[in-house]
C-alpha cells in the first residue's frame, strides 16, 4: 500500500518522453513460459520504446515477475523470442545485456557477503566512480557495510545503485520499493518514472495508487495474458479492471483527479473494506463519502 498522510494526494507530473522515444526498443513475440503443465505466461506479444515508464500490475500468481525475467533474459521462454532492438536477446552475451537491460530482482543474495562498495564496484567499468554513485544515491554512510548487515531497505536502495551505475538503455525491477518505508518508496518509485522520460523503465507493482499515478503506461495481467494495456486515464474507468482484481472499484470525483476506492465484489469471500487509489483523471460521478488516501490495496 502506498502511504500518504491525511491531506491531499501527490501528484506525479509525467512529463512527455523525449523525441526519438516511440521505436521499439525491447519485444516479447508471443512469449510463453511453462512449468510442469502451468502457464505462468502465455502467449504475450509487446513492444516497449526507447523510453517510457511501464508498470507492470496484477492479482498474486499473474505472471508479472515471470514476464519481467524473460524481458531481462533471466529465463528462457517455453516458446516465442524475446528481442533486443530486433535482435534476439539470448544472442547476447551475458555481459553483453547487463549493459543493456538492468535487472533488479524482487530478492538478491550475492554469494560473497561483499560490501555495497564492492558490489558497486563490481557493476562498473570506468565511467563513474564507486564514490559518485554511492553520493548521488545518498548512500555513502553505507559504504563499508557488509550486505548481511543491511536493512531490506537499504539493500533495496543499494541493489538500484548498482544496477544504475553503468546507466542501463533499459531498467526492469521488480516490487523495488517492497522492503521501503513510505517515504523512501514514494522517492525510489517517483525517481523511476522521471528515468522513463529518457530510458525505459518497466517496473512490477504491488501499488496500485502509485502505478496509476507515476506510470505513463499501465500493463494489467491475468493467468500470464495481458488483459489491459494502456494509459491510466484509458484503464481508470476499465470495467475489466474490476474483474482482474475481483472487486468494485468506486470511482470518486475530487476534482481534479479520480480517487479508485476498492470494495468487495458480490462474489468475493473478503469484505474487508480497501482504502482509494488516486490517479489525475477527468472527473467522474462523485460519491457521498470523502475519500481520503491512503493508498490502494497491494495487489501482487
Amino acid at each position: 500500500m502506498s502511504a500518504a498522510p491525511d491531506h491531499a494526494p501527490v501528484h506525479a507530473h509525467r512529463p512527455a518522453p523525449a523525441d526519438g522515444c516511440a521505436s521499439a526498443l525491447l519485444q516479447a513475440q508471443r512469449v510463453t513460459l511453462t512449468r510442469g503443465n502451468r502457464h505462468l505466461v502465455h502467449d504475450v506479444t509487446l513492444a516497449l520504446p526507447r523510453c517510457g515508464a511501464v508498470a507492470l500490475v496484477g492479482a498474486n500468481g499473474a505472471g508479472k515477475s515471470s514476464l519481467l525475467n524473460l524481458l531481462a533474459g533471466q529465463l528462457a521462454p517455453s516458446a516465442g523470442s524475446v528481442q533486443w532492438q530486433g535482435q534476439p536477446l539470448a544472442a547476447l552475451s551475458v555481459r553483453e545485456r547487463a549493459r543493456r537491460v538492468g535487472y533488479m530482482p524482487q530478492r538478491f543474495e550475492p554469494y560473497w557477503n561483499l560490501t555495497l562498495r564492492e558490489l558497486i564496484d563490481m557493476r562498473l567499468d570506468g565511467a563513474v566512480t564507486t564514490d559518485r554513485v554511492l553520493a548521488h544515491a545518498d548512500l555513502q554512510p553505507l559504504a563499508d557495510r557488509r550486505w548481511a548487515t543491511l536493512s531490506g531497505g537499504e539493500r533495496a536502495r543499494g541493489l538500484l545503485a548498482a544496477v544504475l551505475a553503468t546507466d542501463p538503455p533499459a531498467l526492469l525491477a521488480d516490487e523495488p520499493g517492497a522492503a521501503l518505508d513510505v517515504q523512501h518508496r514514494l522517492a525510489l518509485v517517483t525517481a523511476l518514472a522521471a528515468r522513463g522520460r529518457s530510458r525505459l523503465v518497466v517496473v512490477v507493482m504491488h501499488d496500485l495508487d502509485l502505478a496509476f499515478e507515476c506510470f505513463d503506461r499501465v500493463i494489467v495481467l491475468q493467468h500470464g495474458r495481458i488483459a489491459l494495456d494502456g494509459s491510466p486515464a484509458e484503464l481508470l474507468h476499465a470495467p475489466a479492471l474490476d474483474a482482474v482484481f475481483g472487486v468494485h472499484f468506486q470511482r470518486i470525483a475530487v476534482p481534479p483527479q479520480t480517487l479508485l476506492r476498492a470494495r468487495p465484489a458480490p462474489t468475493s469471500p473478503d469484505h474487508r473494506p480497501q482504502a482509494p487509489m488516486s490517479r489525475d483523471h477527468p472527473a467522474a460521478p462523485a460519491a457521498n463519502t470523502p475519500p481520503t488516501r491512503h493508498g490502494a490495496p497491494d495487489a501482487h
